[in-house]
């Protein structure tokens, strides 16, 4: 995809865990202004639902005239609330509704819509026959195929490869990478009787098993874009690849080992260019130049207005993103962001704005006696290592007072509020 599209080098996830970066992306507001806002459960099964009143991407491009389909992770709503994939725009889901669940590879059930689909052979997690994932893309992968074929299609696939567990099947993938690396067990919460919905299965191989992993999420997106070609579709499609979030490192991940976050500082769960700053990959034959790179500076909120003026949608207004058309096509003057915002409720609370080559994080938001701000410039300090706040204070206060201005309090989420 790379080769055949355009590389973003400066393009950033929503914030830096899930359900709030997805809320980002579909809502096309940044996590100071989306209605959802960090991983929060609600029983009996799912997350914090978005409200009926935000109006979705899936919604807009449904009333385009689209098919809207979700294949993956959902986590923004349990079936049957106004979260609910069906009552946000998609007229088909498939996958895990609750993000806590698909941190299980074996589950004993995904759903179809309202339906649930009960996975007997995995015996309530006691028995590993069913990969779920591959039983997810085959449902993608079906979707291309049966498709009304006069019909346009927006089709989101939040994979869940690799996400916290490490687990693939014992297949010729697997073994491919099995003893090319030196590998330090990890013990977690085994399948079993005894096993919990949301734990992290233990691995003996967990770096042989996150290469597996991620190669098998690289065939998964060929085949999407083999059954693209194969349906005519190939040089009418827009494809983008990224991430909504850092690499984690949860269930056994070593992701220093594999410098998966690019040699950017923090993981998942910071602020720091490695939890937020993401792989943003686009093609489309044809239309898109191969093979080339854009500095632009942009989020996940910037997908909501590009994708509504590829559609020949009617947005609405009040989104913080800006259509990169421009930058994909080559044609007309890309606007520029006069700053980007972020904000993370975990840790502490935890913010972070982009200006140009500015960056500024702060830390312990709800402890505001002991809170810090931080400075960067990423041209000279890619890797933030020398804070220079002290040396920059009319540029440190500056973002200090955009990121006040940029946070809308949220009752569901309260935040440097408490």
């Amino acid at each position: 995809m790379a080769f055949q599209g355009i590389r973003f080098t400066q393009f950033y996830a929503g914030t830096t865990v899930c359900a709030p970066s997805r809320s980002s992306l579909l809502t096309g507001k940044h996590t100071g202004h989306t209605y959802i806002r960090g991983n929060k459960g609600v029983d009996p099964e799912g997350q914090e639902p978005i409200a009926d009143s935000v109006v979705t991407l899936a919604e807009v491009l449904k009333k385009a005239g689209y098919a809207t389909a979700a294949f993956g992770k959902w986590g923004l709503g349990p079936v049957g609330s106004e979260g609910d994939p069906n009552n946000q725009g998609f007229d088909t889901f498939y996958g895990y509704n609750c993000q806590s669940l698909a941190h299980r590879y074996y589950p004993d059930h995904l759903w179809q819509n309202s339906q649930r689909i009960s996975l007997t052979e995995n015996a309530n997690l006691t028995n590993n026959q069913i990969y779920a994932p591959d039983l997810i893309q085959k449902q993608a992968l079906g979707f291309i195929e049966s498709r009304d074929s006069k019909q346009p299609f927006f089709l989101f696939l939040p994979y869940i490869l690799p996400h916290a567990e490490l687990l693939v099947p014992d297949d010729s993938l697997f073994r491919y990478y099995k003893g090319k690396f030196p590998e330090a067990p990890f013990k977690g919460a085994d399948y079993g009787t005894s096993a919990t919905t949301g734990g992290y299965t233990s691995q003996a191989y967990p770096h042989a098993t996150f290469a597996a992993m991620v190669a098998r999420l690289d065939a998964y997106v060929g085949q999407i874009l083999d059954k693209l070609k194969a349906e005519g579709l190939d040089e009418n499609t827009l494809v983008i690849f990224t991430s909504d979030n850092g690499p984690h490192l949860e269930g056994g991940a070593d992701p220093t080992f594999f410098a998966s976050g690019g040699g950017f500082r923090g993981f998942k769960r910071d602020l720091y260019e490695g939890g937020i700053r993401v792989p943003f990959i686009t093609r489309w034959p044809g239309k898109i130049k191969s093979n080339t790179q854009s500095n632009y500076i942009g989020a996940f909120w910037d997908l909501f207005p590009t994708f509504a003026e590829l559609a020949g949608a009617k947005s609405t207004k009040n989104g913080d993103g800006l259509s990169i058309v421009p930058s994909l096509l080559g044609k007309g003057n890309q606007k520029a962001h006069d700053y980007l915002y972020w904000e993370f409720h975990e840790g502490g609370g935890k913010q972070a704005v982009r200006q140009g080559k500015w960056k500024a994080v702060r830390l312990n938001v709800n402890k505001p006696d002991t809170s810090t701000l931080e400075l960067y410039d990423l041209t000279k300090d890619p890797g933030e290592k020398q804070d220079i706040s002290k040396a920059f204070p009319a540029k440190a206060k500056e973002l200090d007072r955009l990121m006040k201005q940029s946070h809308v309090p949220s009752v569901l989420f309260p935040f440097g509020e408490m």
